[in-house]
């Protein structure tokens, strides 16, 4: 009988470890939505991009992906973006949806421009780059090669 409370203390101290555990590992793996102003990119190809993926900088996170959508005028998707407030993106910043490594998980690369004008809450990025898929690159290889055997 006096091994019940034991075990219930036990077992609340085992729980409260826990929650502090996930709630330290929420804020040091940067899983939170960035809030910040919104863009907006237009792609063809999104190739396994999610909402809630991280939008980078030279690999450092500044954003985070809201929304996408398929334009039913000309079927081109369109990706809305948060990006920290601090951060005034140039309006010829180039958009790229790239990967982790070959299989890892999609995000959104951007290369800032050199412009002095700078891109306002809502506007659209005019310079963006599709994602590539395995079977583009392969492709493309294979392309190469019959180009180079070509020519000798």
């Amino acid at each position: 009988m006096n091994k019940r409370p034991v075990e219930t203390i036990m077992g609340l101290v085992v729980l409260v470890v826990a929650s502090v555990f996930m709630w330290f590992a929420y804020h040091v793996s940067d899983l939170r939505v960035v809030k910040g102003y919104q863009i907006n990119a237009r792609f063809l190809k999104v190739g396994g991009l999610n909402t809630g993926a991280d939008v980078r900088i030279n690999g450092i996170k500044v954003g985070t992906v809201l929304a996408q959508k398929v334009n039913p005028q000309d079927y081109m998707v369109d990706v809305t973006l948060s990006i920290m407030p601090n951060i005034s993106l140039p309006v010829d910043s180039s958009i790229t949806i790239a990967g982790d490594g070959l299989m890892g998980d999609k995000f959104i690369k951007i290369e800032p421009g050199r412009s002095l004008e700078k891109m306002q809450p809502g506007s659209t990025a005019t310079q963006t780059k599709d994602a590539k898929s395995l079977e583009d690159m392969v492709g493309e290889i294979i392309f190469m090669v019959t180009n180079n055997d070509e020519e000798k």
